[in-house]
């Protein structure tokens, strides 16, 4: 990457740090925006305002955040979606992605805003009301936080869930898909991940690696793919 296209990065992340306390300030406490420069994604914070889910400078990208990375410069914006924390309180958010003049996505500006608190507002009017309230839907569950391993760890764990058995119960195309499965949400676009999934699993990272690999080139060779 030339100094040219970082110099022009710098600059719009300069030039929006300003827009993230304005916004934050528009809509009051139950707001938090928050600016990722992704090309540290250990450390994509540069800059907060508001807390909705506990974010700060030199934090983690969200396993969101991870999301658009793994699209790469397919990413597009995510706008008004719903999840629930993992303490299980409710955010609406937008995550818009930022390119530069060549069009590489390389950050994104994020708005989180508290609705839990917004629907307890509601349910109290509606209870005075008198109107009965059907039941809440079930909402996708998000990590947060400004530790990447702790991101990291729940994706696996999430992921993990969906399966029966162990490891070592599990079939080689059983094993291939729990690789790809990370992989398509993103886990091995930050560094050292395949370590850390490795250990997790307690494998060696050479086999770690190994199944990746096979879960690359499967999706490379399936009808969706890009081969």
């Amino acid at each position: 990457m030339s100094s040219g296209t970082n110099a022009e990065r710098d600059a719009i992340l300069a030039a929006l740090t300003p827009v993230v306390e304005g916004i934050a300030a528009t809509f009051g406490p139950v707001c938090e925006v928050v600016l990722h420069d992704y090309r540290n994604p250990e450390k994509s914070v540069v800059a907060v305002a508001g807390s909705v889910t506990g974010r700060a400078v030199g934090g983690a990208m969200s396993e969101i955040g991870m999301r658009v990375l793994a699209r790469g410069d397919e990413a597009a914006d995510e706008l008004n979606y719903v999840t629930r924390t993992r303490d299980g309180g409710q955010v609406k958010s937008s995550t818009m992605v930022l390119r530069d003049s060549t069009g590489a996505v390389f950050g994104a500006l994020c708005v989180n805003v508290d609705v839990g608190a917004v629907t307890r507002v509601h349910d109290l009017l509606g209870a005075l009301a008198g109107l009965g309230g059907a039941a809440p839907a079930e909402l996708p569950t998000t990590t947060f936080g400004n530790d990447i391993d702790s991101v990291v760890d729940a994706l696996f764990d999430a992921h993990r869930s969906r399966q029966r058995g162990s490891w070592a119960e599990l079939g080689r195309e059983e094993r291939v898909e729990l690789f790809g499965g990370l992989d398509t949400r993103g886990v091995f676009a930050v560094r050292g991940a395949v370590e850390q999934v490795a250990a997790r699993l307690g494998i060696s990272r050479a086999s770690a690696y190994n199944y990746l690999s096979r879960a690359r080139a499967a999706h490379d060779t399936s009808p969706g793919g890009t081969a």
